[in-house]
């Protein structure tokens, strides 16, 4: 129970960032290669990439994904993350990457594409701000784990996509790089857990979807929410073993 005003602050940050993300996750939604968009479906510009899909100016004003699903989702995300690490200091690196995981998985699975402004530079902030948390007291994971975690993560992922380019886009490994850095600050047996948590998920849909005749053996899927999900998984078992 001491942990409850924590998790709370966790949900309620969640919440808060989560109802930010409906006009980024539109803005970013368009097909690979073409320019990120700059007006509402009404053709009216679209100020900033923070805030809801709103345009007071057309007769359906709503656009993007509803903000009540993006703050759910971030909230819950953000809680089990606080409930999981308690007052460490590595849960602040946690719930700043939160809803940038949440976005691109958003994106993701809308347009089967993960954007370069968001992946590039992920594993660089991942690792500064988990350096800055090795600074403080009490942290439980290590800083040279993680950025071979990255290392590992991304070359594995490289590795498979030069063997079948079809079956997984470069973006993967770009995401790759930043969930290596988040699974191993916890350790190597956190990298493998995610990673495999991963895999596991993403053919688990795919069979799925096979089963139910909407995809062929072959077919394509966005698997950046999975890479997403096995970090998630890896650092909330991390987190409880530390």
């Amino acid at each position: 129970m001491s942990d409850l005003p924590l998790v709370a602050a966790a949900a309620l940050w969640g919440a808060v960032a989560g109802a930010l993300l409906p006009r980024a996750a539109y803005r970013f939604s368009v097909p690979s290669g073409e320019p990120w968009r700059d007006a509402c479906p009404g053709g009216h510009p679209v100020p900033g990439w923070i805030g809801r899909g709103w345009c007071g100016r057309c007769p359906e004003p709503s656009y993007g994904p509803g903000v009540p699903l993006l703050s759910l989702a971030t909230a819950l995300v953000c809680a089990a993350l606080a409930l999981a690490t308690g007052t460490r200091p590595e849960l602040g690196v946690w719930l700043l990457l939160a809803p940038v995981g949440v976005l691109l998985t958003v994106v993701d699975i809308r347009v089967r594409r993960l954007p370069d402004p968001l992946t590039l530079p992920l594993a660089g902030v991942t690792l500064g701000l988990l350096a800055l948390a090795a600074l403080v007291p009490e942290h439980a994971g290590h800083w040279l784990t993680a950025l071979y975690g990255a290392l590992a993560l991304g070359g594995g992922y490289l590795v498979l996509f030069l063997v079948n380019p079809g079956g997984m886009g470069f973006g993967d490994v770009k995401l790759a790089l930043g969930m290596g850095a988040v699974l191993g600050w916890y350790g190597w047996a956190t990298v493998l857990l995610g990673a495999f948590a991963g895999f596991l998920l993403g053919a688990l849909y795919g069979g799925a979807l096979v089963v139910a005749r909407r995809a062929g053996r072959t077919s394509a899927i966005p698997f950046g929410p999975f890479l997403v999900a096995g970090a998630f998984a890896g650092v909330l078992i991390g987190a409880y073993a530390a």
